[in-house]
């Protein structure tokens, strides 16, 4: 049996079984609710006869004599007992002298005789109610005493209601209950009915032990997985979120929690409220991650939005190894290039005997070594790790028609103690530089000034390009912004200033835009005039000897 039928049966029985007690209760007491009334009834007239003037007075004339049923027919008490009962509905109202004659009587051939139930208590004083058989049948009947103006009890006054009468009544109760009982329960029943078809809505037609299997799977898959998953359902209310989504996402709220006060970035709060199906990258924190959403529909309800989360720093950090490995692959073989067109004039020269003009070539060549016409003063970077990358990128920098060079300040020495953070900040400065000055239409110039101060290592990277046209140049370090054309990463483009800005304040550091350059530096102090990008990376230095770094 299904869960909803089980669950409107049982609403059913409950229904049923509490209108079975509770109108039980009231059928069972309605005789005696009924009786109880028209004896108040029958009291009521009874005390009403009593009290009469006119009653009180004739009553006492008959005290303690005999009577004539005759005169009894066709005096005033049968005449108004009669008018009474007619009025009433009553079964009879009998009048009695003091010695227990009937002086009015429904029956005139019952009046001068006595009464047929004892009337002591009545002329003792007190009023009687009782359920007795009479001349007339059963009856539920009240007898009351009569005073004359004296004060003393000459009589009693005797009503009663057949009790046929009340069995009616208490049928028609019983009638009247049972039907609202019925309706109620119709009404009952109509509401178990909504409730099983609303409960079937929000259970999605599943089964309890259905919903039990799906809760068990969904706990084990979603944790299993290796892609974050972060589902909110239509009120903006996180109701699953697995260990990856938290670890990626960093999230620490529970479910339940609002989407608004999960701390998301606004790129990916803005995925989580817009159906993306595109992969769109982001960072959190040092990570870089792959979002994208989807609105989730079921029996035509909006269930609300999944986002999954992929983990892509692995990817992207490789992706920026081999940039680098790219990059000195251009520039071994661009030195390789230069070194076979050095060896073939010099072997020219000696061929056809001039040594003079040969040496005055080495000569020429000596100062400046196989790397020199590449990047003039390298020599003063004499770190290993950005000795080789700048060299890198001078050459990939040639290939794009764009000049490479070190500022006049340059000087470093030492051993950098986390290369991966200074190439990552250094190279995407330059390749950012490279790429505005290359699509300036002419011969661009980049250039790149190191300092150390300390273990502190700062760095500044200017271009010739046409500078930053945002409002605010600050937004260039946000996650998707970009002036380039094209999109050719499974992320889209546009990641790699705010990685760069990120990785350096991970580290306590920090990288900004010195100059916006362009229409909002008619009057640069800087050469190249373009854009001028300055960062500041603490603790990643340490301390080396004076040796000069030769590139092999």
């Amino acid at each position: 049996m299904r869960l909803r039928t089980q669950v409107l049966l049982l609403q059913l029985a409950v229904l049923a079984v509490s209108l079975a007690v509770g109108f039980g209760l009231v059928i069972a007491g309605a005789d005696d609710r009924v009786r109880d009334e028209y004896a108040q009834r029958a009291l009521a007239i009874a005390r009403s006869v009593a009290a009469d003037t006119e009653v009180r007075a004739v009553v006492a004339d008959h005290q303690g004599r005999a009577v004539d049923a005759d005169e009894l027919a066709d005096g005033p008490l049968q005449r108004q007992a009669a008018a009474i009962r007619e009025r009433t509905g009553a079964l009879f109202v009998v009048i009695g002298n003091d010695q227990g004659i009937r002086l009015a009587h429904p029956e005139v051939a019952e009046l001068a005789r006595p009464v047929s139930t004892d009337p002591s208590t009545a002329l003792s004083g007190s009023d009687d109610i009782a359920t007795d058989r009479g001349t007339l049948g059963e009856s539920v009947r009240a007898k009351v005493p009569v005073f004359d103006a004296a004060g003393r009890i000459v009589g009693f006054v005797s009503v009663g209601v057949s009790t046929e009468r009340l069995a009616k009544e208490t049928r028609s109760d019983i009638v009247a209950t049972t039907l609202l009982a019925l309706t109620a329960l119709g009404i009952g029943a109509l509401g178990s009915v909504m409730l099983a078809r609303r409960w079937r809505k929000l259970t999605l037609g599943l089964e309890s032990d259905e919903l039990a299997e799906l809760v068990r799977e969904q706990g084990a898959v979603l944790h299993a997985m290796a892609d974050g998953v972060l589902a909110v359902d239509a009120d903006g209310i996180v109701r699953v979120v697995n260990d990856k989504a938290r670890t990626l996402l960093d999230i620490d709220a529970p479910v339940g929690t609002r989407a608004a006060d999960l701390g998301l970035t606004p790129r990916i709060a803005a995925v989580l409220a817009t159906p993306t199906d595109e992969p769109l990258a982001a960072t959190v924190g040092d990570r870089v991650v792959l979002v994208s959403s989807h609105r989730v529909h079921a029996d035509g309800r909006d269930l609300g939005m999944v986002l999954s989360v992929i983990d892509r720093t692995d990817v992207e950090a490789l992706s920026r190894e081999v940039d680098s490995i790219r990059s000195m692959g251009v520039a071994l073989r661009a030195q390789q290039h230069e070194t076979a067109n050095r060896i073939h004039v010099l072997a020219g020269l000696l061929r056809h005997g001039r040594a003079d003009e040969a040496l005055d070539y080495l000569e020429e060549l000596s100062g400046s070594g196989p790397g020199g016409a590449l990047l003039a003063g390298l020599g003063n970077i004499r770190e290993p790790h950005l000795h080789a990358f700048l060299d890198a990128k001078a050459a990939h920098a040639r290939e794009r028609r764009v000049t490479l060079r070190l500022g006049d300040q340059t000087w470093l020495q030492g051993t950098l103690t986390e290369p991966v953070v200074a190439t990552t900040v250094v190279g995407n400065l330059i390749d950012n530089s490279i790429e505005a000055a290359s699509g300036a239409g002419v011969d661009g110039v980049v250039e790149v000034e190191l300092i150390a101060d300390g273990d502190t290592l700062f760095v500044s990277v200017g271009d010739s390009g046409p500078g930053i046209s945002f409002d605010d140049p600050d937004q260039v370090f946000a996650e998707g912004v970009t002036t380039k054309p094209g999109d050719h990463t499974p992320g889209g483009r546009g990641m790699g200033l705010s990685l760069a800005r990120q990785v350096a304040r991970r580290i306590g550091g920090d990288l900004w835009v010195a100059d916006p350059g362009g229409e909002r530096s008619p009057t640069p102090e800087h050469d190249p005039p373009g854009a001028l990008f300055v960062a500041r990376l603490p603790g990643i230095i340490a301390p080396g000897s004076d040796e000069e770094v030769r590139p092999q």
